[in-house]
């Protein structure tokens, strides 16, 4: 659910950090922090969310009669 009302709170949705590494964010406010950090100034921005990938389908149970008209 990207725009869900509650969110969690942490540096690596929020508007004021960018990504540095896979690890740290560098935030507007306090500098160097890890992705998972908290602060009262967080501002959710739903573009750094990334959904889940879906599984892929398994046809393996359907044979050429099924697709076919």
């Amino acid at each position: 659910m990207l725009f869900r009302k509650h969110v969690a709170k942490f540096c690596a949705y929020c508007a004021h950090a960018g990504k540095v590494d896979h690890e740290q964010m560098l935030c507007r406010k306090y500098g160097f922090v890890s992705c998972g950090h908290k602060c009262r100034h967080f501002r959710y921005d739903p573009l750094k969310r990334t959904p889940p990938r879906f599984s892929a389908k398994d046809f393996s149970q359907f044979d050429e009669q099924d697709f076919s008209f």
